[in-house]
């Protein structure tokens, strides 16, 4: 809540770090090539929405090409809350242990960054198709995570040098793997596994187990966002992560009706 209220105290201050994610289109393959029954049915059941060209001004594009943000559909204030309850879904919604088990990964900080990053990702992806006010929800969510980031280490005690060398290079991270999960998702599962064991693993995964997993993990969950109505995300950022190990293939179902963060006020 004291984050939320920064951010409605000091709407000018937003950093203007702009996700390098391309508008994308994940291609899913029409056969299964893990092998994993109803995997092959999740892919073909909904094609992914194109993104839709915003027509602006003559004024918008002169103001927006010199870096400040042109009128948007909804209010930045509305965008910059839901924003943060997506970015907050990112971090409180993710089952973070059974990742830890399932991926043999260390529970680190390092860890959970990486359990995150790829999170935050795919929120991106999604967004990006919402137009203008969809890509402004996206710097909105990367600020956020940075300044996640930042408090997360300073609680832990981290030196300030440190923690700001650390910063700089996991920034490097963050843009390589948005470029490296970018091109996965458009690629076959064997690109987006190639994808997830350079940056999520760290070339570390000798399991394949481990990477047919995370596959079917991201594709469902892209499938799955990709079912919410983007009017709705833009106001109530509200984002239900699918399990990592799904009990049923089929069940991915229509997410339950939003409740808008204007509600009440």
């Amino acid at each position: 809540m004291a984050l939320l209220m920064r951010v409605l105290r000091n709407q000018s201050n937003i950093s203007q770090w702009v996700p390098v994610c391309s508008r994308l289109v994940p291609v899913y393959p029409t056969q299964g090539q893990w092998g994993r029954t109803g995997v092959s049915q999740l892919h073909s059941t909904k094609e992914s929405p194109q993104p839709i060209e915003e027509k602006v001004g003559a004024f918008t594009k002169i103001i927006e090409a010199m870096g400040f943000t042109g009128p948007l559909k909804y209010s930045k204030w509305k965008i910059k809350i839901a924003a943060l309850r997506m970015y907050t879904s990112c971090v409180e919604k993710t089952d973070f242990e059974e990742f830890f088990l399932r991926c043999q990964m260390p529970d680190t900080f390092n860890s959970w960054f990486l359990i995150t990053l790829l999170h935050v990702w795919m929120c991106l992806v999604r967004m990006k198709q919402e137009g203008r006010s969809g890509k402004y929800m996206c710097r909105i969510i990367v600020h956020f995570m940075w300044e996640d980031v930042e408090q997360r280490g300073r609680v832990m005690g981290v030196n300030s040098y440190i923690l700001k060398k650390n910063m700089i290079l996991m920034t490097n991270n963050f843009y390589a793997a948005i470029l490296g999960y970018d091109e996965g998702i458009l690629s076959d599962d064997h690109g987006l596994a190639a994808a997830l064991w350079r940056t999520f693993f760290n070339q570390k995964c000798e399991d394949p187990r481990q990477l047919e997993l995370l596959v079917e993990y991201v594709r469902k969950q892209m499938q799955y966002l990709d079912s919410m109505d983007g009017e709705d995300l833009l106001l109530t950022g509200e984002v239900r992560w699918r399990p990592l190990v799904e009990k049923n293939p089929q069940s991915i179902l229509t997410p339950r009706a939003p409740t808008y963060n204007d509600e009440g006020l």
